[in-house]
């Protein structure tokens, strides 16, 4: 459905997106994550047709963004981080207000407003000042104000910040709400706020992508090993293991009541675990534990984060 190809773009001698390249597919939860001036929202304003790129190209159903731009906006609801709100006017002011700047006619005008009112439940604010709500509260009239047109494709940038835990969960669960009828790019430099909503994940540095994929896929892509823990009953467990030739490393070796416990490394490409099952079998061993150690998430971030 969207599908950017080495786009770049500079603001004087600053260079905050560089040949970047990605594809979204129809009815995808992707995430866009980076630190704090990677070029993330730089990006979002060029998928909007905001902003132009320097060089490279973005197509929306086939169509460039530059060719096309007014047409490609209509598919568009765009959450910007600022989320910019008339605080002194009435929800219900604001989002009429919104209706007639995306072009809605009078006669669905109300057809609209109900959409997105119960997309959203803003029922309870619907007649109340934007100023006086919660920053919660205010999140959804936002998100309520991009999805007006009842547009395709949902762009939100940094659509959880500064939300407390609770107005974070229930932002969580709108978002996965609207994914069943949207394609939804959310850009964040939390990763567990990507992981917990979304199916996959861009990652970029520096205005440049370094990952594509999901958690796990993530996982594997910022380490180049896996990381198991075993406890093995039975005997000669480390001279067998040792003629494994993917394991790189033997960690925490001790014996605890006849059960050998141990850690291991691998190479990232490997699974190793049938090969230890039939070395158990053929040995009699006892497998009492064979688990991989999942990596912590910030971990990965900063992995593939860091200053090189």
């Amino acid at each position: 459905m969207i599908k950017v190809e080495k786009i770049s773009k500079s603001f004087g001698f600053v260079k905050a997106v560089e040949d970047l390249s990605f594809e979204i597919k129809k009815g995808e939860i992707v995430g866009f994550l980076g630190p704090n001036g990677a070029g993330k929202t730089t990006t979002m304003r060029m998928l909007t047709g905001f902003t132009s790129a320097d060089s490279g190209k973005i197509t929306v159903d086939g169509k460039d963004i530059e060719e096309n731009t007014m047409e490609i906006q209509k598919k568009i609801g765009y959450l910007p981080e600022s989320n910019p709100l008339y605080k002194d006017m009435l929800v219900m002011e604001f989002l009429r207000l919104t209706a007639d700047l995306n072009g809605i006619k009078k006669e669905k005008r109300k057809e609209a407003l109900d959409f997105v009112v119960n997309a959203v439940n803003i029922k309870d604010v619907f007649y109340r000042p934007i100023g006086e709500l919660s920053k919660g509260f205010k999140q959804r009239v936002g998100i309520a104000a991009a999805l007006i047109h009842n547009p395709e494709i949902i762009i939100m940038d940094e659509p959880t910040e500064g939300l407390d835990p609770n107005q974070r969960k229930e932002i969580r669960a709108l978002i996965k709400k609207l994914a069943k009828d949207h394609t939804i790019i959310i850009s964040t430099h939390i990763m567990q706020e990507a992981s917990a909503i979304c199916d996959r994940m861009l990652i970029i540095n520096k205005g440049k992508l370094v990952a594509n994929g999901t958690t796990e896929e993530l996982s594997l892509s910022a380490k180049n090993e896996r990381s198991l823990t075993l406890e093995i009953e039975g005997k000669g467990i480390r001279k067998e293991l040792e003629k494994i030739s993917a394991i790189k490393d033997f960690k925490d070796i001790h014996i605890e009541d006849k059960i050998t416990k141990l850690s291991i490394t691998t190479e990232k490409a490997t699974r190793i675990q049938p090969e230890i099952s039939k070395i158990a079998n053929k040995n009699n061993w006892i497998i009492w534990k064979l688990v991989e150690k999942e990596q912590n998430l910030e971990d990965i971030f900063q992995d593939l984060t860091k200053i090189l």
